[in-house]
């Protein structure tokens, strides 16, 4: 027999939000805000170098989900020191993640990732190291080394799966089957690593049970994050062109937001929530328009909660 996880009669909260939000955690933890530091360790990824594929996936821009990413041209230090100083100047800072977060992450020889992990991971203010990456280009002596670097400071393993539905993921051109995600997830649970789940909303073709259908889902899998990221349509991408060609349904705000309060509804409150929506480069975006406004959209998120009266996992079932 199931349950639900909470009584109907009270608002759960994670200290000012009714959802397990990073913030949160992170003050749990360091007893301060900690700030991600976008670094770039100069990697391609096998779904554009002929490995799965050549044109990447159809909404990738030319940054690889890195568009905000320092340059590769600087040493991992340089653009730590970079990316520090930019924070530095609009508040105090002391702790942060250094997240390597254009293209494919793990996608190169040990011994580079060996360098440039440890050279951010050895700096003092660094007390996260976070990676993004797919779960084909998780060899077993990358997840050694991820799972030696884990006994020195936390280290968490971010994987674009974006949608369960296999024929969703094909016209992504995801360039990988589930079970192959569902393999890398096993193996970095098995080796302690914090995992975190990309999913995007509003992918042509599916509808709300679909995207009800991944966050079941996921809450069945051994993960500890998840980033909720808005479908944006950016200039000089495959999806451009599809969408300019066979116009499809881009979410208002309003049905956007009220989607995100049905998915948190859903969502295991085990699951930190590490992202509720996204803001592509504004001189790329064609649509939507309104997502530019990522400040709005948090708070619609949060005001539809609150008239909903509702919280993370609230119609979650173990």
């Amino acid at each position: 027999m199931t349950t639900k996880t909470e009584s109907p009669f009270c608002v759960r909260r994670w200290g000012d939000k009714p959802y397990r939000s990073l913030d949160y955690e992170l003050k749990q933890q360091f007893g301060e805000k900690v700030y991600k530091l976008a670094l770039n360790g100069g990697m391609t990824c096998p779904n554009r170098d002929g490995k799965s594929g050549n044109r990447g996936c159809i909404f990738c821009s030319q940054g690889g989900s890195g568009d905000f990413a320092a340059s590769a041209s600087l040493s991992i230090s340089d653009q730590i020191d970079f990316e520090e100083h930019k924070l530095a100047s609009k508040r105090p800072v002391q702790k942060y993640i250094a997240y390597f977060q254009a293209y494919t992450n793990t996608y190169a020889d040990v011994s580079y990732l060996r360098k440039i992990f440890t050279e951010a991971i050895r700096r003092p203010e660094i007390v996260i190291l976070s990676i993004a990456t797919r779960p084909d280009c998780l060899p077993a002596e990358i997840l050694d080394l991820l799972e030696e670097l884990n006994r020195e400071k936390p280290v968490w393993i971010e994987l674009g799966l974006q949608t369960i539905h296999e024929k969703t993921a094909q016209f992504i051109r995801r360039g990988y089957p589930l079970s192959c995600f569902e393999e890398a997830v096993t193996h970095l649970h098995q080796r302690g690593l914090t995992t975190i789940v990309h999913t995007i909303l509003g992918l042509p073709g599916e509808t709300k049970n679909h995207i009800f259908e991944t966050i079941s889902y996921l809450n069945r899998q051994p993960i500890q994050g998840i980033k909720l990221q808005l479908l944006h349509i950016l200039k000089q991408t495959d999806l451009a062109d599809y969408y300019e060609h066979h116009p499809f349904h881009v979410m208002e705000m309003e049905e956007y937001v009220s989607l995100i309060a049905d998915c948190l509804e859903l969502l295991s409150p085990d699951i930190t929530v590490h992202r509720l929506t996204g803001d592509g480069p504004k001189d790329l975006l064609i649509a939507p328009f309104w997502s530019t406004r990522k400040r709005s959209v948090l708070n619609a998120i949060h005001q539809e909660l609150k008239v909903r009266n509702t919280w993370q996992g609230r119609n979650f079932f173990r």
